[in-house]
């Protein structure tokens, strides 16, 4: 779901669904000592080399002069009004307001496919490489790039450069930094990406509760006592035999984006099919928990009462939505963007359906659990060793971050980034309205994809919850392009924070996780679907937790563990 639900982060006149990346240059301009042999302790000191000083002056001006050019990843994307990709309304912006200007060893690969294969293959025949790599949300990769020996380290050149907002995430999630850490040196740029848009909620037909004077589940017995409700009185007037009141997906990972079951396991004690902290503040994996197992026995429960569809089994995020948009379910785990999608096919579907988002419920014990997989990191650049402006992409993103983000009333990116583009002036009003616009287009090169500071996006959203004026560009963007279901859920969402529980495993697989992992899973999906369909007891699980360490789990669980003090400490 990563790459749908992204289009759903940002109003439409704001997002860019085209995430495009950089890489720089490798020219050779006589300086004897460069930023990348500065910033790995092989040459003098920052202070002394020409190339920071310019670097430094740049920051303080806030543009390069004269102009530098960088060469870049520029992934597939949409140009209009004659732009080309060498001549298009971005990369003018970039050279005229910060002196930076693309140069012919640009790559323009075809898709992110053609991307990874073209960068493999320029590592192993040690083709040049651009100044700036972005890099996929991939561990494997990742270390792959960082054991080649072509890119340097960035601890320096962020501790110096990178703006406040910037610096400020880091700090407070030093999680984000876990997956680009190795040998005590950081090795990745992040690009910030929203925070707490993933989390889960539960969407109930609201005017099924309000038609059985049902109040908001509290905890999981009050939820079953919902189901019974919506499955044998359902007020739309369906019969028993055609009403599976929980919409879920057991064909894959059930710790997912749509249809989970996190919430459930949480109401446990454990996050399924993540690497959570336990009491000691070592890593665990969630499934072998003890909690698991209460979890499974409540699940085979409520398919034995007909709570869950059978065919359950066989369904994925999508199709497990279906259920519930076609009427014939009244629960359905997702996020806060469901508004969006799939919402409205239940809407379409079903006269009078109403919908409302509710906090999941806790376990008869009082727990309360929910996955929580996003530091606020979408993706990730490297910088190569030879780059002779190395801290160029940082004056790039923290102009983004400082001036798009989240843009002032007044500002020249008050109603968008590009006149005649993504908004225009049309009968003397400025309007962002791609049906009014001709050649409409939101879709700009940029290089480290759109800018977004991690809690903008939620906070706005509860600001126009509480029933605030909208008092930003951005502000005034969601309220227009983001429905009120959407912004009280936000509100939900915002008030279970505390629930959360972080997946802490993010790097590369271990060494016995590569051989034996995927039989560990393959054991795990087969035992917890056979208990969930009472083909297997409950305590079916003791000898899946018994055989899982014993083939191999205890040892990965090590070795998650090793990872996790490499990186942690």
């Amino acid at each position: 779901m990563s790459k749908f639900k992204k289009s759903w982060l940002m109003p439409a006149a704001m997002s860019v669904v085209v995430l495009a990346s950089g890489c720089g240059n490798n020219n050779n301009n006589g300086n004897a000592a460069s930023p990348a042999a500065t910033a790995t302790g092989t040459t003098a000191s920052a202070t002394t080399s020409p190339e920071l000083s310019a670097a430094d002056a740049a920051f303080k001006s806030g543009k390069y002069d004269p102009p530098i050019e960088i060469s870049t990843i520029i992934m597939p994307t949409t140009y209009t009004k004659g732009d080309t990709k060498e001549n298009n309304v971005h990369d003018r912006w970039m050279l005229d307001t910060l002196g930076l200007k693309m140069s012919k060893d640009t790559w323009y690969p075809a898709g992110s496919d053609q991307y990874k294969q073209q960068l493999q293959l320029a590592l192993t025949s040690g083709e040049k490489l651009p100044d700036f790599i972005m890099v996929p949300t991939d561990p494997v990769l990742t270390n792959q790039l960082i054991d080649s020996g072509e890119f340097m380290p960035i601890d320096e050149l962020f501790d110096k450069y990178a703006n406040q907002t910037w610096k400020d995430h880091a700090a407070q999630h030093p999680e984000l930094w876990y997956p680009f850490t190795k040998e005590g040196k950081k090795w990745n740029l992040p690009i910030l990406e929203y925070t707490d848009n993933d989390d889960t909620l539960l969407w109930l037909r609201e005017d099924w509760m309000e038609k059985l004077h049902l109040e908001a589940p509290k905890t999981i017995a009050d939820l079953e006592n919902i189901m019974d409700k919506f499955k044998n009185e359902n007020p739309d007037g369906l019969s028993p035999k055609d009403v599976y009141p929980l919409a879920i997906s057991l064909k894959g990972n059930s710790n997912t984006w749509m249809g989970g079951l996190d919430w459930l396991f949480g109401a446990f004690g454990t996050i399924e099919e993540q690497w959570n902290k336990d009491a000691n503040g070592n890593l665990e994996y969630g499934s072998v928990n003890p909690g698991a197992k209460q979890a499974l026995a409540t699940l085979q429960d409520w398919m034995k009462k007909g709570y869950i569809h059978p065919d359950t089994a066989l369904w994925d995020e999508g199709k497990s939505a279906e259920i519930w948009t076609k009427g014939n379910a009244g629960i359905l785990p997702g996020a806060n963007w469901v508004p969006d999608w799939p919402a409205p096919d239940l809407i379409k579907n079903v006269n009078g359906a109403k919908y409302k988002a509710y906090p999941v419920p806790a376990g008869p014990d009082g727990k309360i659990g929910t996955k929580w997989q996003n530091s606020g990191v979408n993706s990730s650049f490297m910088i190569n060793k030879n780059a002779e402006h190395p801290e160029a992409l940082i004056l790039y993103y923290n102009y983004m971050l400082d001036n798009l983000a989240n843009p002032t009333v007044g500002s020249k990116y008050e109603y968008g980034f590009a006149q005649g583009y993504d908004w225009d002036i049309i009968d003397g009003n400025p309007t962002s309205d791609k049906d009014k616009i001709p050649e409409f287009n939101n879709k700009f090169p940029y290089i480290t994809g759109p800018a977004r500071i991690p809690d903008l996006y939620m906070s706005s959203l509860v600001k126009l919850a509480n029933g605030e004026t909208p008092a930003t560009p951005y502000e005034k963007q969601l309220s227009e392009f983001r429905k009120p279901e959407n912004w009280y859920a936000a509100k939900v969402v915002m008030s279970q924070l505390d629930v959360r529980k972080q997946n802490y495993f993010t790097g590369a697989a271990t060494p016995t996780m590569i051989s034996k992992w995927n039989l560990l899973r393959q054991s795990e999906l087969e035992t917890f679907n056979k208990i969930i369909y009472s083909k297997l007891p409950v305590d079916a699980f003791d000898t899946f937790v018994s055989n899982w360490k014993s083939n191999g789990g205890d040892q990965i669980t090590q070795e998650v563990n090793d990872w996790f003090k490499s990186v942690s400490q």
